[in-house]
Order: structure tokens, then C-alpha cells, then sequence
């Protein structure tokens, strides 16, 4: 039997994780009505609320970031449209990293074996050159290994090494990623 109410009175956040998620959404507008080309504005609220952000970075206002301070993005990397980055725990981006439009990047989840269903804040890391194509699934504690491509629609719940491309629902791999000479 579920315990429903167990859940309810557990304490999932501190006091300063609380005020700092009340405060982000009563700044987040800020981020969501910027004029798309106002890059180094979304990039420098999301600094403010403990981002880690690398040069460079390409953030669409309609993105939707939850918990800033837990996120991490290296230089060259882009957020597409429509994308929701459910980062209850860390989500980190490489170097050089797109996030295609409306793609959901799900660091977080609930224990189904425990009654209680506590919350988990989860991880989730794309590494560097990596391509997260449409509507893609990532979620929690999930690896996506270097250069890799995740395709339109896919859903990744196990991580996967460097340089292959996988799509699916569950996902598989369907081949290596081979660049050309040029």
C-alpha cells in the first residue's frame, strides 16, 4: 500500500534551497520575456542563481531551467526551444552540446519500491560534442558518452559510451558516429 501521506510531510528541500526556488520564480519571467538574441542575459541570471556557465553558451528564453545552481554548462553549448531541464539534482553539459527543441532532460524521480515514494534528485551528464535531437527523452542518472546523438524522440534510461548514435523507445543503438574528413 502506498503511503501517500508519508510522503507529503517529507522534507525534500532545506530552507535555502526553498527560498532560492521561490525567488528564480519570481525572476523567471525575466528569463522567459527576453528577446531571443539576448543571450548573455539569460546566461548571466542563471549565473546569479549559482549556474555554472561556460563562454558562449546559447540558452532559448522558452527553455525551462528548475533548479539553477544545478546546472552546469561548458563552452559552445546551446538549449533549444521548448526544452525542460528538470535538474532536481546536477545536469551537466559538455563542450560543444545541442539540445534540440523540446527535449526533456529528467534528473529526477521517485523510489516506486519504497511506500513512501521519496524523492530522488538525480544526475544527469552529456558529454562533450554530444547531440540531443528533438523531443528526446534523458532521464535520471544517465550518461550520454562523448559525440554521441541521441534521435528525434528517443528515451534513454541507461547511460551509453562514447561516439554512437541511438534512437528508439527504449532506446538502442543503431551505429557508431563517424565524422568526415573536410
Amino acid at each position: 500500500m502506498l503511503n501517500i501521506s508519508e510522503n507529503r510531510r517529507a522534507r525534500k528541500w532545506s530552507r535555502k534551497e526553498l527560498v532560492g526556488r521561490l525567488l528564480w520564480q519570481a525572476v523567471a519571467f525575466l528569463f522567459r520575456y527576453s528577446p531571443r538574441l539576448c543571450w548573455g542575459w539569460r546566461v548571466l541570471l542563471l549565473r546569479l542563481f549559482g549556474a555554472t556557465i561556460g563562454k558562449n553558451v546559447r540558452i532559448d528564453p522558452t527553455a525551462r531551467i528548475f533548479i539553477p545552481w544545478n546546472l552546469v554548462i561548458d563552452d559552445w553549448t546551446s538549449i533549444g526551444f521548448d526544452v525542460l531541464v528538470y535538474n532536481l539534482g546536477k545536469v551537466t553539459l559538455g563542450k560543444q552540446v545541442t539540445i534540440s527543441q523540446r527535449s526533456h532532460l529528467c534528473a529526477g524521480t521517485h523510489d516506486h519500491r519504497d511506500p513512501a515514494m521519496p524523492l530522488l534528485k538525480c544526475t544527469i551528464e552529456i558529454q562533450d560534442g554530444c547531440w540531443v535531437c528533438a523531443d528526446a527523452f534523458i532521464g535520471p542518472n544517465v550518461v550520454v558518452g562523448e559525440k554521441s546523438v541521441v534521435g528525434a524522440r528517443a528515451v534513454v534510461t541507461k547511460s551509453f559510451g562514447p561516439s554512437l548514435i541511438v534512437v528508439g523507445n527504449p532506446c538502442r543503438v543503431i551505429g557508431p558516429r563517424e565524422f568526415h574528413a573536410g
